[in-house]
């Protein structure tokens, strides 16, 4: 019968596995479930749809400037809905409204209708669309769209979102229109939601 011969080298190694493992687990113990600081290191797990993902054919490849956790709403309004007769309304988008942290669970910034994100009175980035709009939906069913925006052209990304290039939204919970629909144009909205922001720059 043959018999595998285990060397100091291999002992070695798995010993050197085995505690990266360990270290591994006792990272992410450490971290309070439910927290920003949670989610943020979550979504660094995630599979980022190619439509919504950077470029893979960047020279010089790209550096992430930031990454935030915000919670807050998405506001909508009713409005008619075009050709409707009797007239019936429908759930329009207007804006978000949030609140950012980063991954030390600090309340760092806002996220408002813009869209902007901003830090400080020196740090801000607005964004808008590309076109046609880069766009996916969530895997959640329940949650508004992953996608991918780019710096507003005009308004140039100040701070630590000076040389920003891409805007990524992911790891939505929630925030859809609601389900049931407007009954008069007066209504409106605010729905819950989380996200995780990316920003990044090319190299």
């Amino acid at each position: 019968m043959n018999k595998t011969k285990i060397t100091w080298p291999t002992l070695f190694l798995k010993a050197l596995v085995f505690a990266a493992v360990l270290t591994s687990c006792k990272k992410n113990k450490d971290i309070e479930v439910n927290t920003p600081a949670y989610h943020i290191a979550e979504s660094e797990n995630l599979i980022i749809p190619a439509a919504v993902g950077l470029p893979v054919d960047q020279p010089g490849g790209f550096t992430r400037v930031a990454t935030y956790y915000a919670e807050g709403v998405q506001k909508y309004k009713a409005q008619a809905k075009s050709g409707s007769n009797p007239v019936t309304y429908e759930w329009v988008f207007v804006a978000p409204q949030a609140a950012l942290y980063d991954a030390n669970n600090k309340l760092v910034g806002t996220h408002g209708a813009g869209p902007f994100w901003q830090l400080s009175a020196a740090d801000s980035l607005f964004a808008q669309h590309y076109t046609p709009a880069k766009i996916i939906a969530s895997p959640d069913a329940g949650s508004i769209d992953w996608l991918m925006l780019k710096p507003k052209e005009g308004k140039t990304p100040t701070g630590i979102f000076a040389g920003v290039t891409y805007i990524q939204r992911i790891a939505t919970v929630g925030g859809k229109a609601p389900a049931i629909l407007p009954a008069n144009a007066s209504e409106t909205a605010e729905v819950k939601y989380t996200a995780i922001y990316r920003f990044t720059q090319k190299n």
